[in-house]
């Protein structure tokens, strides 16, 4: 058997290695290191792809978050609503930025942002929400939308872990994640299930006006060089990654349909063991498909995360990485009791979902490398430990 990995980068490289090659070469030869052709073309092709007017590329999905609010025009003091469990760069640039994070308790069984929790946490001062598509699946974005338009608020999604799901409407309508709300944001970040080989990222909307104010953020607020029209920052794709970006473009949907077939093979896998809780696909509140089928593309597996309900979680963790298989504990502490961000306002009562996911939840491997052999023996000693 070959040496399980958490993310195989190295077999998916080999596979695609003449065009990812190509790329860099292309870039070295004409040494258009910034915003060079390959930046353009990679644009153009993500734009088709998601179906979105505009893609405005970035140097990593945490600025793509910061360059979104700076771009909404967010100011200082105005309330940001998002999910309580996520990893903290969703709530790190909302500090950054001197607004104001609140965060909320999510749904038990896609762990994205509760709607309920959602509603209670809106006040005067709130100006935006942060749905974060969460291991991959989409969030209710039908639901939030719905929301967001009552109280007339922002909304911007974090797609760094969804790039290639789509969210189906209640009256079948579906759009690509990220291309949902006023503007979204993903990640490029190599273990992602659209990765370059360094950092990366990107931010995408329909709004005109937005998109040019977006432009000249990511490059120092300019639109003719050395005139500044708004407050920038240096934040641009490489050409060298955007080559990379662009040779794996086409082959994303495949990306995604190998870790959702991995996704079916744990599932079935432990779909018996009563102290496992496996995640579910859920395209919109009224569709809970539970099994990952083939009509439903709302959750495309950036992890696979289970929940072990019987105490055994870290035992679980240790006896994996002694057997041969990594794992991790995505996320081992809640974003309201990380010491950079807790706040009075926030009480323990509130947040029931993630107190428990932080005790439960553990991400196996998955990527598009993972073969039989492999998932047969991650099951198998994941079964015969969990009893």
């Amino acid at each position: 058997m070959r040496k399980i990995q958490m993310v195989d980068l190295q077999g998916q490289y080999a596979k695609i290695k003449d065009a990812v090659n190509k790329s860099i070469t292309q870039v070295l030869d004409t040494s258009a290191y910034i915003n060079g052709p390959l930046v353009h073309e990679f644009q153009a092709d993500l734009e088709k792809y998601l179906d979105v007017k505009h893609v405005i590329p970035c140097a990593n999905g945490t600025d793509a978050l910061q360059i979104a609010m700076m771009g909404l025009g967010l100011e200082q003091g105005d309330e940001v609503i998002t999910a309580d469990f996520t990893f903290a760069a969703t709530v790190e640039v909302i500090a950054l930025l001197k607004l104001t994070p609140v965060l909320v308790d999510v749904e038990a069984d896609t762990y994205n942002l509760n709607i309920e929790a959602l509603k209670k946490a809106i006040t005067p001062k709130t100006k935006a929400i942060v749905p974060v598509h969460l291991f991959g699946q989409v969030a209710n974005m039908e639901a939030v939308m719905e929301v967001a338009k009552e109280h007339n608020l922002f909304v911007i999604e974090d797609n760094a872990q969804a790039i290639g799901a789509s969210y189906t409407f209640k009256n079948g309508k579906k759009q690509k994640a990220g291309t949902i709300g006023n503007v979204g944001t993903t990640s490029f970040f190599p273990s992602k299930n659209l990765g370059c080989y360094g950092d990366g990222g990107a931010i995408f909307t329909n709004d005109d006006a937005l998109a040019h104010i977006m432009r000249g953020i990511v490059n120092h607020g300019m639109y003719t060089r050395y005139y500044h029209d708004v407050v920038g920052v240096n934040s641009r794709l490489d050409a060298i990654q955007a080559g990379v970006l662009q040779a794996k473009l086409p082959n994303l949907d495949t990306y995604c349909n190998a870790r959702r077939n991995a996704g079916r093979f744990y599932n079935k896998a432990f779909a018996s063991n009563t102290h496992i809780i496996t995640p579910t696909a859920k395209s919109n509140a009224t569709s809970n498909c539970g099994e990952i089928c083939d009509v439903c593309d709302c959750h495309v597996f950036h992890q696979y995360t289970l929940q072990i309900t019987n105490g055994q979680r870290d035992e679980l963790h240790k006896h994996l990485l002694a057997e041969g298989v990594p794992n991790a504990i995505y996320y081992p502490v809640a974003l309201h009791a990380q010491k950079a961000y807790k706040d009075a306002r926030y009480k323990e009562s509130d947040f029931p979902i993630t107190n428990q996911l932080i005790k439960t939840v553990i991400s196996l491997p998955m990527h598009t490398e993972l073969d039989n052999e492999q998932l047969e023996f991650i099951t198998s000693t994941i079964n015969n430990f969990v009893k």
